[in-house]
């Protein structure tokens, strides 16, 4: 499964259930990352550095620096959910779908 970082505003219930799905996720919590006004740029560099795909609800600036450094380990972007269950599937496809994440840019979007 995925190694992923979750960025400081990403639902940790999420983070729990993909947990349980087998993915590796590290939390900014975890890393003591948290309310610490981190830029994204350093966040993106992190995941880089640790060889971890993004994982976000933070979505403009995440595809901004995408699009301004398309070589990285990956970003997943995610609408807000509060079907927390249903969120953590969708990004669990969305990730099996994509079975590289290098350089790329997933979008998960909540149904409407």
């Amino acid at each position: 499964m995925a190694r992923l970082y979750a960025d400081e505003q990403f639902p940790l219930i999420v983070v729990k259930l993909l947990r349980e799905l087998g993915h590796n996720i590290l939390t900014a919590q975890e890393v003591e990352q948290a309310n610490q006004r981190i830029p994204d740029e350093e966040v993106l560099i992190f995941a880089i550095r640790d060889n971890r795909t993004v994982l976000t609800i933070n979505r403009s600036d995440f595809v901004r620096l995408h699009n301004l450094q398309p070589k990285h380990t990956g970003i997943v972007v995610c609408t807000e959910d509060i079907d927390r269950q249903r969120c953590a599937m969708r990004i669990n496809q969305a990730i099996i779908d994509a079975e590289s994440l290098s350089n790329k840019l997933i979008r998960v979007n909540r149904p409407s």
